[in-house]
């Protein structure tokens, strides 16, 4: 087929590609190419929020990743979900609106990084908000990005609110002002009980826009090069390779496994990595692939009496049927559900300047996603380390376009994460014993009443029950160009090339306190500008 010339290239529809298909396409004058290697979201469970329970771990819906076996979680490899479908991971991820602290951006713009502080950013995450409270000076409305309250609500949840603040947690009405602490229900990426993903709010929207093109089933192979400028991409579908030009620029959007495949694959990354594969070194940059962090989630388990919950929910045919009923009439109850509902941000210890935990607590309990839930009345309460230490890998193992990467977060390798999960487990079982949940008699369940309160054997359990929650970043980060381990400069322009831009999580140097997929539409919508800027005339 005939190369085609376009002004931009965007390689992945997720939730960066979402949001700069819509904005470099904007000018009619731009011609924009977005290559997708998933499909169309065509499946009913992209859209009931509870289809996550479907869709992770489905080969329809998700890359199926996997991590190596990891040391620090005593030798169990983890699944790594990632979104296989225009969306992407907003597709079949927790919905969850969480911006992060205004100390992480400040971090950033302290790093050096102008442009990234709190002040900064906080224009473009009101710009493209459309929040169900209208608009004030920490929210927007009528943006494409669609913000709104739970539908469902559980005496179980209330409670464990109730304990929390009973610990010494403060109530807070809304975590996205800047600094989270406190205990409230979480904010939902949906609209009127369906999910909002990246595609519906920003992609879909603009599709019959006449200088913007859309491909699904997409395989990005590599880069194409003259000299040291990206001139395009190759890519192969339906069996076929195919490629096109980019007159201006080509932005990797693929997120913080996708794009660190390409960058390599086409010769940017660890030069001796890269050689030993056979690739050519177009630009030594040690960082891509490197700088993996991650946020490692806690799973307690707690048995409880008394009170309604999910698991039971679901068992009983009646109830099931009655959760259809209510959805389809009212597009409320269980099946607008959230993986977690209510959310806690705390501190681990008086050390700690801001908060450094953050717990997703669920009415429900299962051994595993994909596996089916418990049948015994129980919550679950999983508690994650927001700024870990730990710092893992990403690399390609072949030049083969459809080889799985080794993806190594090295969760708990460092000695502080190991303290800070012990420290967190233990402010965990002091909630459950709170007087607000002690009518509900919860029992640990996992990791279990054997398991001691020193340090050492909640470590050792943490290895046990820790798994992701799904917020890989940090893998082409951004950086000044003094730094060998960075990937991007503060216009998110791949150092050692021209024409080429990263725009999606792997560029964060530090990660997010919070859910990390509001950030990245921050981080595509603020570079749409820059591309654009930098491109004018």
């Amino acid at each position: 087929m005939a190369r085609e010339t376009y002004d931009y290239i965007v390689v992945g529809s997720g939730s960066a590609g979402s949001v700069l298909a819509n904005r470099l396409s904007a000018d009619p004058s731009n011609r924009v190419l977005v290559l997708e290697a998933g499909g169309k979201d065509n499946w009913i469970w992209f859209h009931i929020p509870v289809g996550y329970l479907f869709a992770i771990g489905n080969p329809r819906s998700d890359w199926c990743f996997k991590t190596r076996s990891e040391p620090g979680l005593n030798g169990r490899s983890l699944i790594y979900p990632r979104g296989k479908v225009i969306g992407g991971s907003s597709a079949i991820n927790a919905m969850i609106y969480i911006r992060g602290q205004a100390g992480d951006y400040d971090h950033w713009r302290q790093l050096g990084l102008n442009g990234w502080g709190w002040e900064d950013v906080l224009p473009v995450f009101k710009a493209h908000e459309d929040h169900f409270l209208g608009s004030s000076d920490i929210h927007g409305s009528g943006g494409e990005w669609r913000v709104e309250a739970p539908r469902v609500r559980w005496d179980i949840l209330d409670r464990y609110r109730d304990a929390a603040i009973e610990c010494g947690v403060p109530d807070i009405a809304d975590f996205n002002s800047g600094d989270n602490e406190g205990a409230s229900y979480f904010q939902v990426n949906q609209r009127r009980g369906v999910r909002w993903s990246a595609a519906r709010g920003f992609l879909k929207p603009v599709l019959n826009r006449p200088n913007l093109t859309l491909e699904t089933g997409c395989a990005v192979d590599k880069l194409t090069f003259e000299g040291n400028r990206v001139t395009g991409v190759e890519w192969i579908q339906d069996g076929v390779r195919r490629s096109a030009t980019a007159k201006r620029e080509v932005v990797l959007s693929s997120g913080s496994i996708g794009s660190v495949q390409i960058l390599q694959r086409s010769g940017i990354g660890d030069g001796a990595h890269l050689a030993s594969l056979g690739i050519p070194v177009v630009a030594d940059r040690k960082g891509v692939g490197a700088n993996l962090q991650d946020h490692l989630q806690l799973r307690m388990i707690y048995k409880v009496s008394g009170v309604r919950t999910l698991n039971e929910t679901y068992h009983n045919l009646f109830r099931r049927a009655w959760m259809g009923v209510e959805y389809a009439l009212n597009r409320s109850g269980p099946l607008t559900m959230a993986p977690s509902q209510l959310g806690i941000f705390t501190r681990s210890g008086d050390d700690v300047d801001r908060a450094d935990l953050q717990f997703h607590v669920q009415p429900l309990s299962l051994d595993k996603f994909g596996e089916p839930l418990h049948r015994f009345p129980a919550f679950t309460t999983s508690v994650c380390n927001l700024r870990p230490e730990s710092r893992g890998h990403i690399r390609i193992t072949t030049p083969e376009l459809d080889a799985a990467p080794e993806i190594a977060p090295n969760y708990l390798s460092h000695e502080r994460d190991r303290e800070v999960a012990a420290r967190s487990l233990r402010i965990a079982r002091k909630i459950t014993a709170a007087p607000a949940l002690s009518a509900f008699n919860p029992q640990e369940y996992l990791p279990g009443p054997s398991v001691g309160e020193d340090d050492a054997s909640l470590a050792k359990a943490a290895g046990d029950i820790g798994t992701t929650i799904f917020h890989p970043v940090g893998t082409a980060k951004m950086g000044l160009a003094s730094d060998p381990g960075a990937v991007v400069d503060e216009r998110l322009r791949v150092f050692g090339v021209e024409g080429l831009r990263v725009a999606d999580a792997s560029i964060m140097p530090t990660i997010t306190s919070g859910n990390t997929n509001s950030p990245t539409i921050m981080i595509a919508d603020k570079a749409s500008k820059m591309i654009l800027e930098d491109n004018r005339g």
